[in-house]
């Protein structure tokens, strides 16, 4: 384990648990001077100085006072034609473990993309914050052989990622196939090879590679990959393009070839699969961003392909296989076994894409709380599921709460509100954490699995909700 890694992890819990300045979230630079040949735009709403500052959420914490006036208030906030009327709400109070405000929170509903963070704590504890995935060469079962081995890792690139590159909320660069070929090639000439076949293994992830309940539609139109335990820039065909590889496997397998053959190297014949043999050597191999990072990505980003990866990487460890099945027993099992309530709770995938998921709002709030104030084990900084709390979307900041918070009676609640969105057709939820004015750290869900829309106006309902706890 890198200690280091496991301290900037924790540096990005920080901004969770003692509330830095939110210059420290490199938002400054919309306050630059426009240039002679700029439009002058409205500004957005000004972005609170800190983003949940520290609180007491020990165990034993004194239950606060019961508050009707707060349950009112959510209520005209969420009453809204673009929602429906059918919004379950679960608000807790994380230090006493107390619920504020229930509607309907035990009754499952779709979550969508909420459902990641279910995920992120099943990933978390199986795997711990510090594990990286490795994606490795080995040798074939003949001479003149070679295996390109995936593991898992679905943010793999074909090329080295820039810093600049990156979004707000990726704190690393992924590891890329150019540099695993460079590495190889040099490996090979240094045992006197320069011609090989290239075959690939994708075994480690099994079963059907795309869920229930998910369209054709989903794959042909770049929404989310046939989950792959190897791809490239998520099994898409290019980094800049939404349409996805058929087989991402062996897309990846001729990505691979291509750039040995560039540096030297002659490859004979196709790409082929093939199981790499236990009695393999090593070639090369490069290494993920951290778990911790990874699931900090997921969630800001909302990443569909790297969430089914993760949640079948838990499946293969604690669920009995690496598949869609294996990481649904995984989600239940741990999260179960962690005191967080799963009944109700119906998954087919790890994504939240599939129509067949439901999960409680109370279920939602209990995984958050259980992030919120997992306690660092002897030695470290932070506790393993931080990364939960720390991968959250800032209201009007990261991720996919960038352009949310601008609606009128929000901005209580801009770079406050940390929060995991959801949005599919018909279906908007928003669940997360926010400190009030008193202090209070709260986790809330609200979800609405029968929003007719329109989805701003909808989304709009949703955070006006979340910038009542924030002013309450």
């Amino acid at each position: 384990m890198a200690r280091g890694t496991r301290r900037r992890s924790a540096s990005t819990a920080v901004v969770v648990a003692l509330g830095l300045a939110l210059t420290s979230l490199a938002v400054g630079s919309a306050a630059a001077a426009p240039s002679a040949t700029s439009t002058l735009v409205p500004a957005p709403p000004a972005v609170p100085e800190l983003v949940l500052p520290a609180t007491d959420v020990s165990p034993g914490a004194t239950a606060p006072p019961a508050d009707p006036a707060l349950a009112t208030a959510l209520a005209k906030a969420l009453t809204s034609t673009a929602l429906g009327t059918d919004v379950t709400v679960s608000v807790l109070d994380v230090a006493s473990g107390t619920v504020l405000v229930s509607r309907g929170d035990t009754r499952p509903q779709q979550p969508a993309s909420s459902l990641k963070l279910l995920t992120a704590v099943t990933v978390l504890h199986t795997f711990g914050d510090d594990a990286r995935l490795l994606t490795r060469v080995v040798t074939g079962a003949t001479p003149g052989r070679i295996v390109l081995v995936g593991g898992g890792d679905a943010t793999l690139t074909r090329v080295p990622a820039s810093a600049a590159s990156l979004p707000a909320g990726q704190a690393a660069r992924p590891a890329s196939m150019s540099a695993l070929a460079t590495a190889t090639a040099a490996a090979l000439r240094a045992q006197g090879r320069t011609s090989v076949t290239v075959q690939v293994d994708d075994t480690l992830f099994t079963g059907p590679r795309t869920a229930q309940g998910w369209p054709a539609s989903y794959v042909a139109s770049g929404v989310v990959s046939p989950v792959s335990a190897l791809s490239v820039d998520s099994g898409r065909r290019s980094a800049t393009t939404r349409t996805r590889d058929a087989d991402p496997a062996l897309a990846a397998g001729a990505y691979f070839v291509s750039r040995l053959v560039a540096a030297g190297i002659t490859v004979t014949g196709g790409v082929t699969r093939a199981s790499a043999p236990a009695s393999s050597t090593v070639l090369a191999e490069v290494r993920s961003p951290t778990m911790a990072q990874l699931v900090e990505r997921m969630l800001t980003q909302s990443d569909d392909d790297l969430a089914e990866a993760l949640a079948h990487l838990a499946g293969g460890k604690v669920g009995g296989s690496a598949s869609f099945v294996g990481g649904v027993a995984a989600t239940t099992t741990v999260l179960a076994s962690l005191g967080v309530p799963v009944a109700g709770v119906t998954l087919v995938d790890g994504s939240g894409l599939s129509r067949v998921d439901h999960v409680p709002a109370a279920t939602m709030v209990r995984t958050l709380a259980l992030a919120a104030t997992d306690a660092p084990s002897a030695g470290a900084t932070t506790g393993a599921l931080w990364p939960t709390t720390s991968g959250l979307p800032v209201a009007g900041v990261t991720g996919t709460l960038t352009d949310r918070f601008a609606a009128p009676g929000t901005a209580a609640g801009r770079g406050v509100v940390r929060a995991k969105t959801g949005t599919l057709t018909g279906v908007n939820s928003l669940s997360g954490l926010v400190r009030d004015r008193a202090g209070r750290l709260l986790a809330f869900s609200f979800i609405a699995d029968g929003s007719p829309g329109p989805v701003l106006d909808a989304r709009a309902a949703l955070d006006r909700a979340a910038a009542v706890l924030a002013a309450s």
